[in-house]
């Protein structure tokens, strides 16, 4: 109960000073993860947080949970949050950037990883490309509000940021089922079951999404429903379509996704403010878990598995990996050379990063947790600090070039 008053009083903290905050590219998930930093760290620390790690199965299996419900409700608001339809307003870019910049964002993440870390598994190394990857405008929120930035750069960055992590999805955990298989056969077992979870998934996020859209659409129009019943009714699609998909032996991330993607477009013929509660309630979780992360930060350096190998691997993710796949998907197009470099930075890791490497965590075993547990922690903290305090100065320069 004083994980919750403490909690509390720093969202409240928070709601009263962010604009001063801001200022100075202080971001809600950098506040949340100094507070859990602080209040989680040292032999008597005011929380502390039983995270699951090596823990009986049945911790682990609610640890996990918990954290799924997360990513499922983000999934889902990250689809229907795509401005202009599911592939933006300018659809060609958007493809550039999905289908040329992320696969060879992940082969280079692949890449750097078999350089850095000898011994270890391909399937392995796919993993944390996938875990490292996935674009959180989070910890850069100030970059899609501000309108000194030019609109059309501020649409594609958060097109991008609604989608990557939906696609990134289905490889990770592809990804992760073969890593954990032991034997040859396990894997081509593994790939083989990943085909119809997939399909399963699909079918049941698409069916879901659309017939929801129009349901709610009719009943609204019929008045037999209120829009604060709405807003719950929108709440319940994300987890519909995750636990309908894992009845069924489907993807939930997936079907969560898919869903999101069909209800999207019937979303912006509902009043507004249908979505208000879910982007709620996903924030509060959000926090929630920067929060829980920063307890995360701390055990990782107790043990000492941050590694030189480690922190030049995320800082390669976050620039090299990261911004050569966007300025040569973008060769050729209307977005200025100043821009497409201004695009590949502002690349943030958050939420996305820190799911996918907790769910990876809790499935494998032995030193592989350790390094999939440090390469997340550096790479979403080394992210929070360069894009949190780069933001500013990115769009100062964008103001200074503006007309007056």
């Amino acid at each position: 109960m004083l994980a919750l008053v403490v909690i509390m009083v720093i969202l409240l903290a928070w709601a009263l000073v962010a604009g001063r905050l801001a200022r100075f590219s202080v971001t809600m998930p950098l506040a949340m993860l100094v507070a859990g930093v602080l209040l989680t760290a040292g032999p008597a620390p005011v929380f502390v947080f039983d995270l699951g790690f090596g823990a009986p199965d049945g911790v682990v299996g609610q640890a996990e949970h918990i954290v799924e419900v997360v990513l499922a409700i983000l999934l889902f608001l990250d689809a229907t949050e795509v401005p202009g339809g599911v592939l933006g307003r300018e659809p060609r870019l958007t493809l550039r950037l999905l289908l040329i910049a992320l696969p060879l964002s992940l082969a280079l993440a692949w890449v750097a990883g078999v350089l850095l870390f000898d011994g270890t598994g391909l399937w392995l190394l796919l993993v944390l490309a996938t875990v490292v990857m996935p674009v959180d405008l989070a910890p850069a929120a100030a970059f899609v509000r501000d309108r000194r930035v030019p609109e059309r750069l501020r649409a594609l960055v958060n097109t991008e940021s609604g989608l990557n992590d939906g696609l990134v999805a289905p490889v990770f955990l592809i990804a992760l089922a073969v890593a954990t298989s032991a034997e040859a056969e396990d894997v081509t077992h593994a790939v083989r079951d990943a085909v119809p979870s997939l399909v399963i998934a699909v079918a049941v996020g698409a069916v879901i999404g659309w017939v929801a859209a129009r349901l709610l659409r009719r009943v609204l129009d019929a008045g037999w429903t209120s829009p604060s019943a709405l807003r719950i009714g929108v709440l319940a699609l994300p987890l519909l379509a995750y636990g309908t998909a894992v009845v069924l032996g489907g993807n939930g991330f997936v079907a969560a996704f898919v869903a999101g993607v069909l209800f999207e477009p019937a979303a912006r013929t509902l009043p507004a403010g249908t979505l208000h509660l879910t982007e709620d309630v996903g924030e509060l979780l959000s926090l929630a878990l920067w929060f829980v992360f920063g307890a995360i930060v701390n055990r990782t350096l107790a043990i000492g598995s941050i590694t030189w190998q480690v922190v030049v691997f995320a800082l390669v993710a976050l620039t090299v990996a990261r911004i050569a796949p966007v300025v040569l998907s973008l060769a050729g197009t209307t977005i200025a050379p100043r821009d497409r470099l201004v695009l590949g930075w502002l690349g943030p890791r958050g939420i996305a990063t820190l799911v996918f490497g907790l769910l990876a965590v809790v499935d494998l075993q032995g030193p592989e947790t350790e390094l999939v547990l440090a390469v997340t922690v550096v790479t979403v903290v080394a992210s929070i600090v360069l894009h949190g305090l780069s933001t500013g100065l990115v769009i100062r320069s964008y103001a200074r070039r503006a007309p007056s």
